[in-house]
């Protein structure tokens, strides 16, 4: 007999995966330890968000190129920040994260699709006027002000317009990590890559990355897969698309999710020069452009400049589209040993927040019942791993510094930030 609780998990996934009109009136806690606090509503499409402070944080405007400061769950009159930005496709106001410095001042790292004149001059309607880049920008904190702008990488923006990546997350060594997608350009020669395992091409642009560079833009040291500009950039590369980054608070390893077609959206534990594989391979799989194909089986296929890169399988797959966004350790105590040092993702299409276990070395995930093959196959899978349901759009989360998850979500109604709490 189907439980109601399986029955609710399947119908928000079901109806969302299509595309109906069909939601919770609120997020629904599937651990009855646990409940969702609201924080704030607003009226505007968000991509992510970073704390500055206790209950103090920035949000992004992602189709205005506008900073916004939430203090205590109130939205500041003003943007503390509003640039020109790129709209078509996933081009915006994309990434932040932030640095406290000894002296007590805070930089904020932001990455967006920059305009030269105004908002949305990329749309046909607008004239269709070519982006000046995707860029990563530093700004210093300043009396409630973003100021002192230096720019510290220009990012292509060919062909687009999606797959821009766009995540900001600072690593535990203080340097900045940023997210990269193919930028649309997949099985179009003009756009080959080496970075995208194409074996005949000698272009490295930057693309389908993780690149990392200092606080102040520059490379370190030799570089993990060379000492070239800008081979010497790269992290990890073979990623389609990504908006999820995070590290392991025991281990100190990295992790991200992965943005496959319409299937193979995957979570991949990254070690320096990790190879995600595409676009030779998503998921398990050889793509057939958008659809999935054969099994991949030859590692010989991809590019591993001189053996400096490596590639490994996903750690998990999804099969069903669920389009992962955030990827969160819960490092603190508020949530008891049940939770503690936990990894939770959340999702774009259906609004959930799935809770992984890693497994005892903490280099895979603790998997069970149907999910031992690391595939989610089928939308009942999930029900196995989802800890809560009912969101809109989540497109970010964050533990901020009282030790709770925070969610930022959106839907047709606006903007929320929703906050895991103990019961």
């Amino acid at each position: 007999m189907v439980s109601k609780t399986d029955l609710a998990i399947f119908l928000v996934i079901f109806f969302q995966i299509l595309n109906l009109d069909y939601t919770f009136a609120e997020p629904q806690s599937l651990d009855p330890n646990l409940r969702m606090e609201h924080v704030f509503t607003g009226q505007f499409k968000p991509s992510n968000m970073a704390f500055i402070g206790p209950e103090d944080i920035l949000v992004l405007d992602r189709n205005e190129g506008k900073v916004y400061r939430i203090t205590d769950g109130i939205l500041t009159t003003k943007p503390i920040l509003d640039v020109n930005i790129a709209t078509i496709g996933y081009r915006g106001m994309l990434g932040i994260d932030t640095l406290k410095l000894d002296n007590g001042s805070q930089f904020v790292f932001l990455y967006y699709t920059e305009s030269a004149n105004r908002d949305g001059e990329d749309e046909s309607g607008s004239g269709g006027v070519e982006p000046l880049g995707n860029r990563l920008y530093r700004y210093e904190l300043v009396n409630g002000e973003l100021v002192d702008p230096k720019l510290l990488l220009d990012l292509p923006v060919n062909p687009g317009p999606r797959h821009t990546g766009g995540e900001i997350a600072i690593g535990p060594d203080n340097n900045i990590y940023v997210t990269v997608g193919d930028l649309d350009g997949t099985f179009e020669n003009k756009y080959e890559t080496m970075s995208q395992n194409y074996l005949n091409s000698s272009t490295i642009d930057e693309r389908s990355a993780i690149l990392r560079v200092s606080p102040e833009g520059k490379p370190l040291g030799n570089g993990v897969l060379g000492n070239t500009f800008p081979l010497n950039l790269y992290f990890a590369y073979g990623i389609r698309n990504s908006f999820g980054l995070d590290w392991d608070p025991v281990t100190g390893s990295l992790w991200d999710t992965e943005n496959g077609p319409h299937y193979g959206d995957e979570i991949n534990l990254v070690q320096a020069g990790f190879n995600s594989g595409w676009v030779a391979v998503q998921g398990l799989w050889i793509p057939n452009f958008d659809e999935m194909g054969k099994l991949f089986n030859d590692t010989n296929n991809l590019v591993s400049f001189n053996s400096k890169g490596k590639y490994s399988e996903p750690e998990f797959i999804w099969i069903p589209p669920v389009a992962p966004t955030a990827i969160q350790f819960l490092s603190s105590d508020k949530y008891g040993p049940p939770l503690k040092n936990d990894l939770v993702v959340s999702d774009a299409n259906t609004g959930t927040i799935y809770h992984f276990e890693p497994n005892d070395n903490r280099t895979g995930l603790q998997l069970s019942e149907s999910l031992q093959d690391k595939i989610a196959n089928n939308m009942n899978e999930l029900k196995h791993v989802s800890l809560i349901t009912g969101f809109g759009r989540i497109t970010d989360m964050q533990v901020g510094p009282d030790g709770y998850l925070y969610v930022l979500s959106s839907s047709d109604d606006g903007t929320s930030i929703d906050r895991l709490m103990p019961k």
